[in-house]
């Protein structure tokens, strides 16, 4: 006897007679596959964290706002994902005027010659549904070096505030070494380590197609908005 099962997820997009039919022939249609969307990082809500250690008193932690670049992602295929980001390091914020000048100095960064920090993802192997390890190119002060990251999708799903745009919501850890990116200056006083935390948001690109539903059935954008109220100041 054939196989007269059709998924229960492919049942809703078909008519019933079509179904029926189908499971009558014991053929299942394949369920819609979708292509990895491109999103646009949200250079509001993107922001890096790094922390070095200051002569052993303490860990200084600084922060850079401002990152854009694009991310090609499918929620179901992590191996397929692409990310190619820019850091604008002169947006760099110690909490004090003169320890960001020391900081984007020739000697440390040189943001006067060397002004983003860039990073291309080379490798992306998926550790569960919602982390990965996302591998690529760092090039810093004009020095490239491999760098990878434990990330965390924290979220994927339309945004609750006007526009409304599918957003994917990620958080980031890493280590690299300053050394290794020339960074020699100061080695009684500033360690080596650089320790990175990264908080991101990507908005599905407006000439991007539109996204796929959600699991439950949401549409990718509301009929009828709920709310008009401005996105509070972050």
């Amino acid at each position: 006897m054939p196989d007269r099962s059709v998924p229960e997820r492919i049942r809703p997009v078909l008519p019933r007679a079509a179904w029926l039919v189908l499971a009558a022939l014991g053929v299942a249609p394949a369920a819609p596959a979708f292509e990895p969307r491109s999103y646009a990082l949200d250079p509001v809500h993107t922001r890096v964290l790094f922390a070095v250690e200051h002569a052993g008193f303490s860990k200084a932690l600084g922060t850079v706002s401002g990152s854009t670049g694009t991310l090609v992602f499918d929620r179901d295929d992590w191996q397929s994902a692409r990310l190619d980001v820019r850091v604008p390091l002169e947006r760099l914020d110690l909490g004090d005027p003169k320890w960001n000048d020391a900081v984007r100095a020739s000697n440390l960064l040189d943001t006067g010659r060397h002004p983003d920090a860039h990073f291309v993802s080379t490798n992306i192997e998926p550790v569960d549904a919602d982390h990965a390890k996302v591998c690529g190119d760092l090039t810093l002060r004009g020095v490239t070096r491999p760098l990878c990251m434990d990330v965390t999708l924290n979220a994927f799903k339309r945004h609750p505030l006007p526009p409304f745009h599918r957003t994917a919501g990620f958080s980031a850890t890493a280590t690299l070494s300053r050394a290794a990116f020339g960074m020699n200056a100061w080695p009684t006083v500033i360690g080596d380590a650089v320790e990175l935390r990264i908080e991101a948001e990507a908005e599905l690109s407006k000439s991007g197609a539109q996204a796929p539903a959600d699991p439950s059935g949401e549409p990718s954008e509301p009929s009828e908005p709920q709310s008009q109220e401005p996105e509070p100041t972050p």
